[in-house]
């Protein structure tokens, strides 16, 4: 009897598991075939042959980015253009993950569930897409952005979500992409990575914008109060360093300026706990979400952090590390009095499918970054450091809002800095955010990111006006 209780008790337990594992493989093949059908080990599919089925990739003004011809996958005419874009829209491998040809693939091959690739061609209304960038504006910024080890630039619209611009350095063209052999690979390191969503840099004085936000939301009466700049300060038994001797300043002199010693001041007044709740507040240390891509998480430390350190960590330096992307929703959300629009990379007129996937269309509203009255506060600091340090002219008339930074990385016979320049527009024909950054660079942030953000808001002035 007991015997007979055992087998009975271990075909119930078989049953179970064989029920469960049939589930679970038509859960999966319901829900992931696509995915299945995308990955690299299916030859047919993570080669050219697989993406000469693929749908047209076009940007905003239905310029072709990539397009199948004579059952060869073949991309935009224009060598530059190849080359700026490559990050967004990859080539014909999957290498580069955050495409959006390694990413929809399935959607651009018209794979179906029911039919696979062999999908008759009056069902696949939804293989073509359009995205939201604009090829010219991306041309500019990677024209002025390939004379660095690597960087990136980001221009998106702040009240629409629509990303105008995003170019990442290294690259190469998807029409003759390069044999990586280990002869080679130092000079292909990082290709593969877009810069854009998933890489993050030293700020330096970009990120006196979060000391700024801190000092204003709690110390009362910060905006009047005056310090003195000598170009050192000995802050935490070590050494403060200013880029200059700024003598007395104010809180919107020493932004303009850009005073290492107000800023480092500031921070250790603050205190670790409150430079730490505002950097999480403004998604410093945050990841969004752009057509379905997470950007990488920034970076604050201040646990084992001693005064000087955090001094330092002020200043944009320490261990700080920001993200492109991320800083370029920061200025939108500035722009926007606190709440940024989630910026997104697939247009509304994608087809159905992306539609409902909840990845094309519009942006979302994304959380409070910063308070409307410190939003409005930092804007005023933003265009007083234009008007009076950078020069108002520099982007031709446009009335931009902006800071600089020099985020010191390695140091040898020649400063390898990482140079930036972020900030936002506020004339109503170009509402637009962007974020700049030039790797392996002896130079400070206005002349190296500056000249990049100059080039793409420039040309993306031009894209929307003349649409």
């Amino acid at each position: 009897m007991k015997r007979v209780l055992r087998r009975s008790w271990l075909t119930f337990i078989v049953v179970i598991a064989f029920l469960g594992g049939m589930a679970f493989l038509v859960a999966e093949t319901l829900l992931s075939a696509g995915d299945w059908v995308d990955q690299a080990y299916n030859g047919h599919i993570s080669g050219a042959g697989g993406l000469a089925q693929a749908g047209k990739i076009t940007d905003r003004n239905d310029e072709v980015l990539a397009q199948t011809v004579d059952k060869k996958r073949v991309y935009n005419d224009d060598k530059a253009v190849r080359k700026a874009l490559l990050h967004v829209v990859g080539d014909n491998s999957l290498n580069i993950s955050t495409a959006v040809q390694s990413q929809f693939r399935s959607q651009l091959t018209g794979y179906s569930f029911i039919w696979g690739l062999n999908m008759p061609k009056s069902f696949r209304n939804g293989r073509d897409m359009k995205l939201t960038v604009d090829a010219k504006t991306c041309k500019a910024a990677y024209n002025a952005l390939s004379d660095y080890d690597s960087g990136a630039c980001v221009v998106y619209n702040y009240n629409t979500g629509e990303v105008l611009c995003s170019v990442s350095v290294k690259a190469y063209d998807p029409n003759s992409p390069p044999k990586i052999t280990e002869d080679n690979e130092s000079e292909y390191e990082g290709v593969y990575l877009d810069n854009v969503l998933s890489s993050t840099y030293t700020p330096g004085s970009i990120f006196k914008i979060v000391t700024a936000a801190a000092a204003i939301e709690n110390i009362p009466g910060v905006l009047e109060r005056e310090w003195h700049c000598s170009g050192r300060e000995e802050i935490g038994g070590g050494d403060i360093t200013c880029v200059g001797t700024h003598g007395t300043v104010t809180l919107e002199q020493a932004f303009g300026h850009s005073c290492n010693i107000v800023f480092a001041e500031l921070a250790a007044e603050l205190g670790p706990k409150k430079m730490n709740a505002m950097a999480k507040k403004m998604g410093i240390k945050a990841q969004f979400t752009v057509s379905g891509v997470k950007t990488k998480k920034g970076a604050y430390t201040v646990k084992n952090i001693n005064k000087n350190q955090l001094a330092w960590s002020g200043v944009g330096q320490y261990k700080d590390q920001v993200n492109p992307m991320q800083m370029a929703i920061l200025c939108g959300a500035i722009a926007r009095g606190g709440k940024p629009v989630n910026p997104y990379i697939i247009s509304g007129e994608s087809g159905s499918i992306l539609a409902d996937l909840g990845l094309s269309g519009t942006g979302s509203p994304g959380d409070e970054l910063v308070s409307a009255s410190t939003a409005e506060t930092l804007g005023k600091l933003m265009r007083s450091a234009v008007v009076n340090d950078y020069g108002d002219d520099m982007f031709g008339g446009m009335k931009i809002c902006a800071k600089t930074g020099t985020g010191e990385t390695i140091k040898g016979d020649e400063e390898k800095n990482d140079g930036w320049m972020i900030g936002y527009c506020t004339d109503e024909d170009t509402p637009l955010a962007f974020a700049c950054v030039c790797h392996g660079t002896g130079e400070y942030g206005y002349s190296s990111a500056g000249k990049v953000a100059k080039a793409a808001m420039l040309q993306a002035k031009k894209s929307l006006t003349k649409d």
